[in-house]
């Protein structure tokens, strides 16, 4: 396998915003400041250098407000760029000291920003958004309304998406749905269906779901058009009309039979409602694209169809060369579903390390080679990601968790303790890192390190029944503390009295406690329930202790079937009959 080196972030370096480089730029000299007298016979003799105190100087103004939104001070980047705007006729200064007296709820500031933002030639529409928004800020619903009738009366072309983001930002969501159903009418909207269908998804936001739909209709009526169709079907989806939803779609899609996102969509919704064949169908039909045909091996898969999912990967198979490139992982994927794991590796490593997928690719990778009896190839790979990607501490953990899990099912249990530790070094107090390194150090006989993982897993978890189990467990297989061994199995019993992983711990305190019967007859329920090794090789040790050793042979022979590498069963072997 070609190792994969994992591209390192860029350094974040400092940047001054786009108003304070623009405005700086043209800073060549300070208002205020005298023109320079014309040169002397000896010019070093009469230099003077006119230094404005900071209060006057508008690049240390500009740089101070910059600097103070960096650090998200809005308060204090609020009064440096009142202090830039009075110093500078750059109209961008004083609208940025509008939008951050507005942002901290200054009216005042804001009030002296606005009238110095409107003498440098600000639109009337901008001066109705931010006043607009001032009066929703202190309550005054009836100016705010005067402002926002001003916005969408201006003619800007921006004038309903600034309507709609003054209303969205609104701290009282019902003056804003009111206001939304006074001005948003189908008579004042624009003849543009995408602010129809905006104001309709506001209100459906602001909870008016009446008038939500209702606008939908109308724009339905107004533009008969298949993102019209598209939203009012989601409406309804939403609202649990399934069957309104689906005929909604099919209008939609009747009109652009070719659109590969309302095909999505529609495919979605049969999807969850369970109608793979359906979804499969809409999506089979029409273009396809790197959304389509993840779309459709998800269905397949849901669906359990192996035929499906064949058929998808001999189409991606055959696609042009651009299509494949863009593809490389779910190729890997559907051969992987396919049992063609070869194929599958090769997809893999063919994915980028610039794709979104490569560092899952690496991880599915190593998984196979696993799988295929490649273990050290396996490790070796996981290995070499510990190091791609040491600057990543997601990834850094589940390639750590991944090296872990794969030496625990290789019964390495040393290997996989120190894996889950390293792993522990990255993300301190995992729950799921401690309980995989509690089980290790169990299984290793390092019982006092075990406990102490299960105990600070509890700490942070106090209702993980999985972990109750498995502290409990511990405790009984090494016949200490039983009493207490006793009170957590039980409560892990009374939480899940049908899980065979607690009835089993259940039959094992038995047996430690002496009570033959009942621990045999737990333990049988369990291995009944489910054929796991340690189940075998525990009903196997009861009936040996109860002198039935041709019974505890036979159960003994089928663990053997089932994990011919038990290191549980040899080490119990060992111990029954040296």
């Amino acid at each position: 396998m070609l190792s994969r080196w994992a591209k390192f972030k860029q350094l974040r370096h400092f940047a001054i915003g786009a108003i304070g480089l623009a405005v700086l730029a043209g800073c060549a000299t300070v208002p205020g400041q005298q023109a320079a007298k014309p040169a002397s016979a000896q010019p070093l003799d009469h230099l003077a250098v006119v230094t404005p105190d900071e209060d006057h100087d508008l690049t240390a103004q500009l740089l101070a407000g910059e600097m103070a939104i960096v650090r998200t001070d809005l308060k204090s980047a609020a009064a440096a760029y009142a202090k830039a705007m009075g110093l500078s006729n750059d109209p961008r200064v004083a609208q940025q000291a509008t939008e951050l007296a507005t942002a901290i709820h200054d009216p005042v500031l804001a009030g002296r920003a606005i009238e110095r933002w409107q003498q440098l030639g600000a639109k009337p529409a901008d001066l109705a958004t931010v006043r607009a928004q001032l009066a929703l800020d202190r309550g005054d619903t009836g100016e705010a309304q005067k402002q926002l009738d001003a916005l969408i009366s201006s003619g800007d072309p921006d004038a309903w998406r600034q309507f709609g983001r003054v209303l969205l930002g609104s701290r009282d969501t019902a003056v804003s749905a009111r206001l939304l159903e006074a001005l948003a009418t189908p008579k004042r909207l624009p003849s543009d269906p995408q602010a129809w269908l905006a104001m309709s998804e506001l209100g459906d936001k602001l909870g008016r779901h009446a008038y939500a739909q209702q606008l939908a209709d109308a724009a339905i009526k107004r533009f008969n058009s298949a993102e019209t169709y598209a939203w009012a079907a989601q409406l309804k989806y939403r609202n649990g009309d399934r069957a309104g939803a689906q005929a909604m779609f099919q209008k939609a899609l009747g009109r652009e039979p070719k659109n590969a996102g309302l095909r999505m969509a529609y495919a979605t919704l049969l999807g969850q409602a369970g109608d793979y064949a359906g979804a499969t169908k809409v999506l089979d039909n029409g273009p396809q694209n790197t959304e389509t045909y993840a779309l459709r091996a998800t269905l397949a898969a849901r669906a359990n169809d192996s035929k499906a999912i064949a058929r998808i990967y001999a189409q991606l198979q055959r696609a042009p060369r651009d299509v494949r490139d863009s593809n490389n992982f779910l190729l890997g994927t559907l051969a992987e579903m396919l049992d063609k794991n070869e194929e599958a590796l090769d997809w893999y490593n063919q994915v980028p390390d610039e794709d979104d997928h490569a560092f899952e690719a690496d991880l599915r990778s190593a998984i196979l080679l696993h799988k295929m009896g490649r273990a050290s190839e396996s490790h070796e790979l996981l290995t070499q990601m510990q190091t791609d990607y040491l600057d990543q501490p997601a990834q850094l953990r589940r390639a750590y968790e991944a090296d872990a899990s794969l030496y625990m099912a290789d019964q390495k249990f040393a290997q996989a303790e120190a894996a889950f530790s390293r792993a522990l070094q990255v993300v301190p107090d995992d729950p799921e890192l401690l309980y995989g390194r509690g089980l290790a150090y169990a299984e290793t006989g390092d019982t006092d390190k075990a406990v102490a993982d299960f105990r600070r897993l509890l700490q942070l978890k106090p209702d993980d029944i999985d972990a109750t189990n498995a502290l409990g467990y511990t405790l009984a297989d090494a016949n200490r503390d039983l009493p207490e061994a006793e009170q957590l199995i039980q409560t892990a019993r009374s939480a899940k009295p049908n899980d065979p992983a607690i009835a089993d711990s259940w039959g094992w305190l038995q047996y430690r406690l002496g009570h033959l019967d009942q621990a045999e007859q737990t333990l049988r329920t369990a291995w009944q329930a489910r054929k796991d090794a340690d189940v075998g090789v525990h009903l196997g040790e009861v009936l040996w202790k109860q002198g039935r050793q041709a019974d505890a042979r036979r159960v003994f022979d089928e663990v053997r079937r089932i994990d011919p590498h038990s290191s549980t069963l040899h080490d119990t072997l060992k111990r029954l009959n040296p």
